[in-house]
């Protein structure tokens, strides 16, 4: 970006070249991409990653519901032992479990719970479907929220990158032409160059 800088005082320069004045102009649109384009992309990118997660946020609420189920069994915890060389500690604990789904239907299942030592008749909280399956977790709004911000910033990042890659792929094109007829003027003047009577 230091071109920027150099455009005015290249402006009536003897020595300035076309392609000085050319990538001084190149940087300059760059950086007003970078600093105008890129954040109206981050935010049109946001704004509608926003719309389509609050949407899926009021679809999974709308789809599913918290229900209240009740322990019957306490089943063998060896399955969810950690891994040996793992230091993560699983403390939920797998239950057979039954409620009343939305649809009034009874239901049974193998359940994870959060209770260390569960016994028959203790309740806790489970989502299901409207059909009384479980069902994960709905997406909470403020989730969406920064999961949307943070594509909004991702695909300015991902604008401004591309800006930049851009302008950097046109200097080193112009710099790779200069130093094409840079060889082609020495090729011209190399035989005859610091001989006697050859003008130079």
């Amino acid at each position: 970006m230091r071109a920027i800088g150099g455009l005015w005082r290249w402006r009536n320069n003897p020595l300035c070249r076309t392609t000085d004045l050319v990538e001084a102009w190149l940087a300059l649109v760059t950086l007003l991409l970078i600093v105008v384009a890129a954040p109206v992309i981050g935010s049109l990118v946001g704004a509608v990653a926003q719309d389509s997660l609050q949407r899926s946020v009021r679809a999974q609420h709308d789809s599913r519901q918290l229900v209240t189920a009740t322990v019957t069994r306490k089943l063998d915890r060896a399955p969810l032992d950690p891994e040996p060389d793992t230091s993560v500690h699983d403390t939920r604990t797998r239950v057979r479990a039954a409620w009343t789904a939305p649809d009034g239907t009874r239901q049974h299942d193998t359940v994870l719970i959060p209770l260390k030592s569960p016994h028959p008749g203790d309740h806790f909280r489970l989502w299901t479907d409207l059909q009384g399956h479980m069902a994960a977790r709905p997406l909470d709004s403020a989730t969406a929220t920064t999961h949307a911000v943070l594509a909004g910033f991702g695909a300015a990042m991902l604008a401004a990158s591309a800006v930049e890659g851009g302008r950097r792929l046109l200097v080193w094109r112009m710099v790779r032409r200069r130093y094409a007829r840079w060889d082609q003027a020495w090729d011209r003047a190399g035989p005859d160059w610091g001989k006697a009577g050859t003008g130079s």
